[in-house]
Parts: structure tokens; sequence; C-alpha cells
């Protein structure tokens, strides 16, 4: 991959991981209920769905997925079923894009969500979001050589992009927490 590619690549996708959207909210919102230490547990989660999402999206499902517009439409409808669901949820739990159960243990007493359910949150968050489906298709192939071996490429985006991700997904959280205790003054 060359000098002009990767200059071009990383603050592409560095903006697009620093963009807001269902992940780095979660992360706010974690951050603020939960703090950064526990949220790393959906952190772990979520980045393993970005992984999986840009694996699958240069391995074939853009393909499938453009090739074939009725599977695209569902697709569409799928992640604004979700979305709506999202929503619903928030609303329910005033405000925090947290699972339910999580939302409501903000008292410091209430016991701390469990690590597994934290990590599963992050998964499905990242794999539901059709944001993420959107930027990878769109984005990420155009920075592929088809003509060179594709695993070492990928191995390389992939790295970079679970990099900055971590990066903005800390910050996100940080920002979380130390809202909440400017909030708590």
């Amino acid at each position: 991959m060359s000098l002009a590619t990767l200059s071009v690549f990383l603050p592409t996708f560095f903006l697009v991981s620093l963009t807001p959207g269902l992940c780095m909210t979660l992360a706010l919102s974690l951050g603020m209920t939960v703090g950064v230490k526990r949220a790393a547990w959906m952190m772990i989660g979520e980045l393993i769905g970005v992984g999986t999402v840009a694996v699958l999206s240069v391995i074939g499902v853009a393909g499938v997925l453009l090739q074939v517009p009725a599977l695209f439409t569902v697709f569409k409808w799928v992640g604004g079923a979700y979305l709506v669901w999202l929503g619903i949820e928030m609303w329910r739990s005033q405000g925090s894009l947290a699972i339910p159960e999580i939302a409501q243990d903000t008292d410091q007493h209430a016991p701390a969500p469990p690590r597994g359910r934290l990590a599963l949150q992050g998964l499905v968050t990242a794999i539901a979001n059709p944001k993420g489906w959107a930027f990878f298709i769109a984005l990420l192939p155009p920075f592929l050589d088809f003509d060179a071996p594709l695993a070492p490429q990928l191995a390389l985006l992939l790295a970079m992009i679970l990099s900055m991700e971590t990066a903005c997904l800390l910050l996100y959280a940080t920002g979380g927490s130390a809202a909440r205790r400017l909030l708590e003054q």
C-alpha cells in the first residue's frame, strides 16, 4: 500500500470514527453511567463488530448487497427498524442509549452491569449499525488493490481502523465520565 493511499485513508477513517453515531453515543452514555473502565467491555464488543463489518464488506457482502437490490432493501428496512427500536428504548430509559437494565444502574449503590452483557451490547450495536455498513461498503474497497493479495492489505487497514476506533471510543467514554463528574459538582 502506497504512502499516498495511506495519507488519504488515515484522515478519512479517523473522521468516520470520530463522527458521532450509535457506537460513540453508546460510549459517551456508558462513560457517564458506568465509567470508562466498565465501558471498556462494550468497546471490546464494538471493536469485534466493527472488524466483522469491515471484513465482510471486503470479502463480498458489499458486492452482494449492491448486486441484489432486494437484499439491500431488506437490509435498509432491518437497519431502520433497529433505529426505531433503539429510539423507543432510549425514550423509555429517559435518554440513555444503554440496555434498559444497565440504564437503571446509574445509582452508585446498584450492581455494575455484567461484562458479557456490555460486550454483547457493543457487538450488536456495531453490527446492526447501518452507518457503519454504509461507510465500509462505500469507503473501504477503494483503498484496496485487488491485483495484490488482499489479506495483508486488509490486516493493515483493519489494524489502523480498530486503533482509530479505540481512540475515539475512549475519547467519548472519557468525555462522558468527565461530564458526569462536572454535573455532580
